[in-house]
């Protein structure tokens, strides 16, 4: 450290991820450039400090955003930070409108609800915390920087379709929410994004391969073949869509993925976390397409055209391979279905948006 930057003041910013998972992601991205942005955005005569951590469990989901401001002020108190901003994959609200961040000048913390920001989440995270440190010292009055120096926090310019809102309780505490309709759509794309479809899919290997076995099963047997043959395509597709329903249903009710609104769980979160857990369709949609896909290559390669037109009783083509694959592939659900009973438990509720783990207190995964 040279002599100048010795006589620099240093203002040590916390920036926590809770859980350590998608927000630790983003976090962990922004950790590297934040010291840059804030000496740009902000003021270039401070020394930046900024001090990367996380917490193993979510936000305490029955006192909201208060518990989560009074864990993350206790957390900047112990490691004498001069402000906090916790980054969360918790969807918030407000009076049934989405909470996308919320500062509060008396704890000098702040958080940001990564699903409210969308799909460019990173981006959106680049431009609303420099403005919350900002609001954060301006509010406090901070002394190390003269207060000509501070740029105007204007989260609300930066970050489209949110507005500021003012504590009536607290004047300190400064709200930031999104519109009541697009900042739904907003936020649920945002919860699929923040919750990585791929990994349910990859997640749930047991479900994939009790399918394939069951599909292999059906493969050998030329009454499915008949009836591939016999039923029309509007039956193959209702059994289609009844095979994945049921599957979902199965992997609901198995692992008990659904909320239900109680004295821990708001009404308004349980039904957006019951959304993020019924999106499992896109993940189990995936799997039927992977499932369709290798039954297609499988019947190809095992079932010669001749034997297949014995059974028929007719010249057969690509098109009845593909029907084949079809019923096939929808009876083999059930069979996934069973599979996904055989999943580690904590593996399965880890593809349902709703699931964290138990809240315990904060601790550092650096430190266990």
């Amino acid at each position: 450290m040279t002599h100048s930057e010795q006589h620099r003041p240093e203002i040590v910013v916390g920036l926590v991820a809770t859980p350590p998972d998608h927000p630790a992601r983003v976090a962990a991205r922004l950790t590297a450039e934040l010291a840059g942005r804030l000496s740009e955005r902000v003021d270039a005569d401070v020394r930046w400090t900024v001090r990367e951590s996380w917490g193993e469990v979510a936000p305490r989901r029955d006192g909201g955003v208060e518990a989560l401001l009074d864990d993350l002020a206790q957390r900047r108190t112990d490691d004498r930070w001069d402000v906090a901003v916790c980054l969360t994959d918790l969807p918030l609200h407000t009076e049934r409108v989405p909470l996308v961040a919320q500062t509060s000048a008396r704890r000098r913390v702040a958080m940001v609800s990564l699903p409210a920001l969308g799909l460019g989440q990173l981006r959106a995270a680049r431009a609303a915390v420099p403005d919350l440190v900002t609001r954060l010292l301006t509010d406090a009055s901070d002394q190390r920087v003269p207060p000509a120096g501070w740029a105007p926090a204007e989260m609300a310019s930066r970050v489209a379709a949110i507005h500021r809102v003012v504590g009536e309780a607290d004047p300190g505490e400064l709200g930031y929410v999104a519109s009541r309709l697009t900042g739904r759509v907003r936020l649920l794309t945002g919860m699929v994004k923040a919750n990585r479809p791929g990994r349910a899919l990859l997640g749930l290997s047991k479900l994939l391969v009790g399918a394939f076995g069951t599909a292999a099963f059906a493969l050998t047997t030329n009454t499915i073949w008949q009836m591939g043959d016999a039923l029309g395509g509007l039956r193959l597709a209702v059994i289609m869509l009844l095979g994945l329903t049921a599957l979902v249903a199965w992997l609901i009710v198995a692992h008990d993925l659904w909320e239900k609104p109680d004295r821990e769980t708001p009404a308004e979160l349980a039904r957006l976390s019951n959304l993020g857990t019924i999106l499992l369709t896109l993940a189990t949609a995936v799997s039927y397409l992977v499932l369709f896909a290798g039954t297609v290559l499988a019947a190809a390669l095992l079932i010669d055209t001749s034997v297949l037109e014995q059974t028929l009783q007719l010249p057969v083509d690509f098109t009845d391979y593909l029907t084949l694959a079809w019923i096939t592939s929808s009876l083999a659900t059930v069979g996934g279905a069973i599979g996904s009973g055989l999943e580690n438990e904590d593996t399965v509720r880890a593809a349902a948006y709703g699931y964290h783990p138990e809240p315990g207190g904060w601790r550092d995964e650096k430190d266990v």
